[in-house]
């Protein structure tokens, strides 16, 4: 006896592209990266030209951003105000795509 194949319908309604870039990421489990990524594609633009032109080095590994500073006297301001750019991060990408700022 032969089984009958059911195929699943597509959706009704249209899908915004934003939308389904969303859930690509989530089933290929990147989403997390891709806001990585975004994040320090971004430094720039979210902490400024100034801080950005003597920021050396810049990634992320276990949720903890690394900055590399190349002035002192920036990177102890920024030392100090680590909380504070946890939150500007956070608002900015409308989630906690880090857990911890290190300034070295």
């Amino acid at each position: 006896m032969k089984q009958k194949r059911v195929y699943k319908s597509r959706k009704s309604e249209p899908e915004t592209v934003g939308s389904a870039i969303s859930q690509m990421l989530k089933a290929f489990k990147i989403e997390g990266k891709f806001f990585e990524t975004d994040l320090v594609n971004s430094w720039e633009r979210v902490m400024g030209k100034a801080i950005a032109n003597r920021t050396s080095k810049l990634y992320i590994r276990n949720k903890k951003l690394y900055v590399h500073i190349s002035s002192a006297p920036l990177k102890h301001q920024l030392s100090m105000s680590r909380e504070k750019i946890l939150v500007l991060l956070t608002k900015e990408f409308g989630q906690q795509v880090v857990n911890e700022v290190i300034i070295k």
